[in-house]
């Protein structure tokens, strides 16, 4: 259910309340159902993408939440059907720690999804976050694959973000030089709001051009950060995920708990 449609009543109890964010707001029962919502969407953009352009290029965070998607997306049925083989597979930040290291979100990423879906090799995209100039050689490769596109199509089709407790999505995080960062599509972030080590983060020059962003964000432990982001005066330096202002369209893939006003 969403922020622009009626709310029927839910048969386990009252509907849930939709928290006036940008974009289209989608709240569901539970975080299955949330990640029926988002891969639904994954799945009709990958399609349309694929035949339309012949491949698809997709950005995925790290982070607790998105990891029972990701498993989903290689045991469920219904996503057997994702063409993996025409992806492009993104990530949207990373720690700069080794490839091994338990931090890492690519070996998370990796272990779960490059590992079992089939994806070649040469299409799977870790950033070599332990590199100096790691965001340069980033943002290399994605012009590289984005070059063999119509210059109007160069840009990501599919980005999962999520949201932490400040506020922060990708690794832009509040009060840092990364949130002012106009031309360069990758860059480093670091700084005392940073949560250590130091990040290697796409840009929102990079983000806000994409053709689709969700943001998921579940559990009761998110609620008081969408109600603030949702009713509150703060600026995309205090609460970067504000900035967040694709070009295409946003979703919010809520659940009860998150999507929750204060108190209620």
């Amino acid at each position: 259910m969403t922020n622009d449609a009626p709310i029927p009543l839910a048969p386990d109890g009252p509907s849930p309340s939709v928290p006036p964010l940008w974009g289209r707001v989608q709240v569901s029962a539970d975080p299955h159902e949330a990640a029926e919502a988002l891969g639904s969407d994954l799945m009709e953009q990958a399609h349309a993408c694929v035949a339309s352009m012949g491949d698809f290029h997709l950005a995925l965070s790290g982070g607790s939440t998105p990891f029972p998607f990701y498993q989903s997306l290689m045991t469920d049925p219904m996503y057997r059907r994702l063409p993996w083989d025409r992806t492009h597979l993104w990530i949207v930040d990373e720690r700069r720690v080794p490839f091994d290291h338990p931090k890492s979100n690519w070996r998370q990423i990796h272990e779960i999804i490059v590992d079992h879906s089939g994806i070649p090799p040469a299409q799977a995209h870790p950033i070599e976050a332990m590199e100096q100039d790691a965001a340069a050689r980033y943002e290399r490769a994605l012009r590289a694959a984005f070059s063999r596109r119509a210059v109007t199509e160069q840009r990501l089709d599919f980005v999962l973000l999520g949201m932490g407790d400040n506020g922060h999505t990708a690794s832009l995080f509040p009060q840092t030089a990364a949130l002012r960062e106009r031309k360069l599509l990758v860059c480093d972030c670091d700084g005392p709001t940073v949560t250590p080590p130091a990040r290697v983060t796409m840009t929102y020059p990079l983000l806000n051009a994409a053709r689709s962003v969700a943001v998921l964000a579940l559990g009761s432990e998110k609620a008081p950060m969408i109600h603030r982001v949702a009713t509150g005066s703060d600026d995309f330096i205090a609460l970067p995920i504000k900035n967040i202002r694709p070009s295409g369209t946003l979703v919010w893939h809520l659940d009860r708990a998150s999507a929750a006003p204060p108190n209620g």
